[in-house]
């Protein structure tokens, strides 16, 4: 790993690189996924059980434009939108927090990713830091199986696999079916989630500490913040160049005090 940046170094690398910022995802998807999400559509529920509770998707881009920093006009129906730099840092800093109460206590963590092509390198040297400072890392148990696919670990992080090839999902699926087999294993269940997509959303829905990286078309996550069901959702473009993300991660795990380790993996992508 590099040597972290400050937070302003970091802040500024953010928007160069558009993790955050001017992003690359338009206002028209991410007003559609909320307005999705509004009416029910259990796909951008994320594995979150959300009820009635946000019908009005007006509610939704509040909680958006809070929590992720998307423009709060209304009038504001197309072209760029952003994500804030600055609550990626916060939120950034706030899951180093558990990071570090999951070294510190030698917790079990699970890490796992619906978006290998973008996200895998930044769990996997996750994955490295917390072994090192004696966490133990959930181990998928073998033959595990959701939506007409497998679920594997590269890296010490859980992915979903089909016809040979690491799939980009948001199906909440894969990780509500590794936890029932670790039930069913007579295994214990992470104390600790760090994740995005539906594996992220299912795992806090039954009452995992979880963090969730979300992009700013993912507003599951967020809600799920919002009412305590998620402990941190981080706001990020959840698909640039990999590399991008190393200054991030090196942050990250400064800011969680784990040693600076190597990556053991090349993101996929």
């Amino acid at each position: 790993m590099p040597i972290p940046p400050s937070r302003s170094e970091l802040i500024g690398h953010l928007v160069r690189t558009r993790i955050a910022g001017p992003v690359a995802t338009p206002r028209e998807n991410n007003l559609e996924h909320y307005r999705r999400l509004a009416q029910g559509d259990r796909h951008h529920w994320l594995g979150v059980e959300l009820g009635d509770r946000w019908r009005d998707e007006q509610d939704v881009l509040a909680v958006m434009a809070e929590r992720c920093g998307v423009s709060d006009d209304l009038e504001h129906r197309a072209g760029q939108d952003t994500i804030d730099p600055e609550l990626t840092v916060a939120a950034l800093e706030r899951a180093a927090v558990l990071l570090r109460e999951a070294a510190a206590g030698r917790r079990r963590v699970l890490l796992a990713t619906g978006h290998p092509g973008g996200l895998l390198g930044l769990h996997a040297t996750t994955a490295v830091a917390l072994r090192a400072a004696g966490c133990e890392l959930v181990a998928v148990p073998p033959g595990v199986v959701a939506d007409e696919g497998q679920v594997h670990q590269v890296a010490d992080v859980a992915v979903y696999e089909r016809g040979a090839t690491l799939w980009h999902t948001h199906s909440p699926n894969p990780m509500a079916a590794v936890l029932d087999a670790l039930v069913a294993t007579g295994r214990p269940l992470p104390d600790l989630v760090v994740a995005d997509h539906g594996w992220a959303g299912l795992a806090a829905q039954r009452g995992i500490p979880a963090v969730g990286y979300a992009d700013s078309n993912d507003p599951a996550l967020f809600l799920a913040e919002a009412e305590g069901t998620l402990r941190v959702a981080v706001p990020l473009d959840d698909h640039v160049e990999p590399s991008h993300y190393v200054p991030m991660t090196a942050y990250l795990l400064a800011a969680a005090g784990l040693p600076r380790q190597e990556r053991t993996a090349a993101p996929v992508g």
